[in-house]
């Protein structure tokens, strides 16, 4: 009986490869750093609380809108132009830029009681459920 292996013209070239392409390489890239939205959504007897953590966010910058059950929040670090004379940066790693984070939340929301408040860094949304309605049955005629 005979064993049939298959050809590969490529195999001796593997080993030269492996060597060259997959030798373990370290590239520093310097990368802005990004902000991120980190939050906490809470449900307490028909009321949701949301506090999302947004440091270095003027509370003008701060934008939330509420779509049914859809929340969005988004902020805005803007960049300060200050030089001063002689100054050199080193290094930064402080973040500019927009921010931006939507959620749905399993009940629509009341946006008329609403609540937005923002202190020392964290927004804190107080969003009440909306009221179920009542199903209305129409007459057929």
């Amino acid at each position: 009986m005979t064993n049939i292996t298959r050809f590969d013209p490529f195999e001796d070239l593997d080993d030269l490869f492996k060597g060259v392409f997959l030798r373990p390489m370290r590239i520093e890239r310097e990368l802005a750093p990004r902000m991120s939205l980190k939050m906490e959504v809470t449900r307490t007897d028909g009321t949701y609380t949301v506090r999302a953590e947004m440091p270095g966010v003027k509370k003008d910058d701060i934008h939330v809108s509420i779509d049914g059950n859809e929340v969005t929040i988004t902020g805005e670090v803007k960049k300060e132009a200050e030089e001063k004379k002689g100054e050199e940066v080193i290094r930064s790693e402080r973040y500019y830029g927009k921010v931006s984070r939507s959620f749905t939340l399993p009940h629509e929301v009341d946006e008329a009681k609403a609540d937005a408040r923002y202190d020392n860094g964290v927004l804190r949304l107080t969003l009440p459920m909306k009221a179920k309605t009542a199903v209305k049955k129409l007459a057929v005629s």
